[in-house]
């Protein structure tokens, strides 16, 4: 069984990284690393020496040398032109303006990512040279070419169906980004030979829009286990931008880092810090 644990380096890893990494380190009979670094406005290089920093304290050493997705950019291309060649595709010229301001309209859809503004232009190859733009998912167009949206099988053996509503026109290539978390993802895992992809429960929304790229693009089917969040006591998420409590913080405060993976794959949790709902 191939796991993976795909931080980003955006900030420094807290318990809830260190649950999930403890987790797919005790599953996986092989463990990858990944960074996923292609944030190119929020990934640094101290973050990921942080990382590496981190699960060195914590005892989890990655079975070879880290994978890099800044380093692996052509496969990501290659995958996205093989999805243009399909015709499933298109450029999205809209800023982050233009989309918010289409959902909040009184005739925009509010229960969707986005409105498909872009969806029926015409190509035209001199405004893609000329402006920055994006490639979307014309999920309509995969899910046919699909034979339906496919479902995905958990650890536990159950099964789960996924909805066109949980897909939409998903970015697939940003303007500054040569390929967006779900291609890069999928590739990736197909890749490496990833077969139980071990991840938190609020990347689940993910999974249908990664399954219907695997179905499109020829590439297998892992298994997902999806685990609950460690939270604050009071429910609160664990999460970067809230400044959550870091691994350096407890290293620095004392704490033993390999008893810590021993609690945490156990299900025991420091004090003041819960699993949530899955």
């Amino acid at each position: 069984m191939i796991t993976r644990f795909a931080p980003s380096p955006t900030g420094r890893l807290h318990l809830g990284h260190a649950y999930s990494a403890a987790l797919g380190r005790r599953l996986g009979t092989r463990w990858l690393l990944r960074i996923e670094d292609l944030d190119p406005g929020r990934a640094r290089p101290e973050f990921v020496e942080g990382i590496r920093e981190d699960l060195d304290w914590l005892g989890l050493a990655p079975d070879g040398e880290p994978i890099v997705q800044s380093q692996r950019t052509h496969l990501y291309a290659a995958a996205l032109e093989g999805l243009k060649e399909m015709g499933l595709v298109y450029p999205c010229f809209c800023t982050r303006a233009d989309i918010a301001a289409s959902l909040t309209a009184p005739h925009g859809d509010a229960g969707s990512a986005y409105a498909g503004t872009c969806r029926a232009l015409p190509d035209d190859p001199e405004r893609r040279t000329s402006t920055p733009h994006s490639w979307r998912l014309d999920s309509a167009q995969a899910i046919a070419r699909a034979g339906g949206v496919p479902g995905w099988r958990e650890q536990d053996g159950s099964l789960h169906q996924g909805t066109p509503d949980m897909i939409g026109d998903a970015i697939l290539a940003r303007k500054d980004a040569p390929s967006s978390y779900h291609l890069a993802c999928v590739v990736d895992d197909a890749e490496s030979g990833v077969s139980l992809v071990v991840r938190g429960a609020d990347l689940r929304p993910s999974t249908p829009v990664q399954r219907l790229l695997q179905t499109l693009l020829g590439l297998p089917e892992p298994t997902y286990l999806h685990h609950p969040l460690v939270t604050h006591e009071d429910g609160r998420r664990l999460a970067k931008r809230d400044e959550a409590p870091t691994l350096q913080a407890m290293r620095e405060a004392g704490v033993d880092g390999r008893a810590l993976v021993t609690a945490l794959t156990m299900g025991n949790l420091p004090t003041g810090y819960r699993l949530g709902l899955p």
